[in-house]
């Protein structure tokens, strides 16, 4: 059985790499050759609106997924009769930043306030309306930080229109969080969840650096998962969704969606009973979900931009490490490190240490 994989990258090979003890083949697709899954795994190469592409990946698989959301829904919605999952509704929704608020308002799930900002009147007006500070954002093609803007003053509001003008633009109110969540699960084909335990999350810069879980945060986990399952609910979902919130005064505040799996359940491939990579698997093709328990306490530290030396992180340890087999550039995530702790604290003392050790030693093969 194949499953037909749209984006071939590290979340595509992870999956791969769920799949395979299951008996399960792979197909991707993807602008470029030399990919994180094609080293895995067979790969068609082109434009995701490739229509010929598409049509010999629906035929010679089971079921196509996606491993990133910024992928062509019209070019997807022409596949006709082929079996797509996660919901194309899902995605065209995750796509668009005001319509993914209008949806957490529908559904009654608390986010930021928000307006469209298609001119730089617009822009004032949405300023005077919801107030400063605020960030500019596309509304579109949005990740890792990236097409958004601070706006702390009136003064500056003119500038961050410059910069950003030429695509549909969204204004929202900069929340001043305490700190940010995810939460991650999982609906099958035939109506079944999983939920995993929250996940507290680490940026720098717009991009993931430190995942810790289980979160234990009662009141917060049992609010994140019924907003997910609202979600999952309202798209008759398959497959794994994560929802990221803002934490304020003991309050979640929901930031975005990602129809996908997500790079904050990474430690769920050593820290958890069944991954995320597997459970989508299982959810997209009807299989029964697996345990979505934690083994323990994990950290999950991104590699970014440069790899560290080999040595020093496999010299630790109980560490698991996955590289990419990526090309170093600045910002791009080369791999990610675990471990796996009996206890919180162990787990926050191994990580800061782990840290300081990535920081501190660079490349050597």
């Amino acid at each position: 059985m194949t499953i037909g994989v749209v984006g071939a990258g590290q979340l595509g090979r992870m999956l791969a790499l769920a799949g395979y003890p299951l008996g399960l083949d792979f197909l991707f697709l993807d602008k470029e050759a030399r990919t994180p899954a094609a080293q895995l795994a067979p790969s068609l190469t082109g434009e995701f609106t490739d229509a010929r592409l598409l049509a010999q990946l629906a035929e010679r698989s089971e079921v196509i997924t996606f491993d990133w959301e910024n992928v062509s829904v019209a070019a997807l919605e022409k596949l006709r009769g082929a079996r797509i999952a996660p919901p194309l509704a899902a995605l065209a929704t995750a796509q668009d930043r005001l319509e993914e608020k209008r949806l957490f308002e529908k559904l009654g799930i608390a986010t930021t306030r928000c307006a469209a900002a298609d001119s730089l009147e617009d822009l004032h007006d949405a300023a005077r309306s919801i107030g400063l500070p605020g960030m500019l954002k596309t509304r579109r093609m949005g990740y890792d930080g990236k097409g958004q803007v601070a706006i702390r003053t009136a003064g500056q509001l003119e500038a961050a229109w410059q910069q950003l003008q030429g695509a549909p633009l969204l204004y929202e109110e900069l929340v001043p969080f305490d700190y940010e969540v995810s939460v991650i699960g999982a609906r099958s084909t035939r109506g079944q969840i999983a939920i995993y335990p929250l996940n507290r999350n680490q940026h720098v810069d717009g991009i993931l650096r430190l995942t810790r879980a289980p979160w234990r945060e009662p009141r917060l986990q049992a609010a994140a998962a019924r907003a997910l399952r609202k979600v999952l609910q309202h798209f008759e979902y398959a497959g794994v969704l994560t929802i990221e919130f803002f934490v304020r005064r003991g309050r979640l505040i929901a930031n975005e969606m990602a129809p996908r799996v997500h790079n904050s359940g990474h430690w769920t491939i050593e820290g958890a009973v069944t991954s995320q990579f597997e459970n989508h698997l299982r959810a997209i093709l009807g299989w029964p979900l697996g345990d979505t328990r934690a083994l323990g306490h994990s950290a999950m530290l991104n590699l970014i931009g440069v790899m560290p030396d080999r040595h020093a992180l496999l010299g630790v340890p109980g560490l698991f490490l996955h590289d990419y087999g990526k090309s170093p550039r600045p910002g791009r995530k080369l791999g990610h490190c675990t471990v796996v702790e009996t206890t919180a604290l162990a787990r926050d003392k191994r990580a800061a240490k782990l840290a300081k050790v990535i920081e501190s030693r660079k490349i050597r093969s």
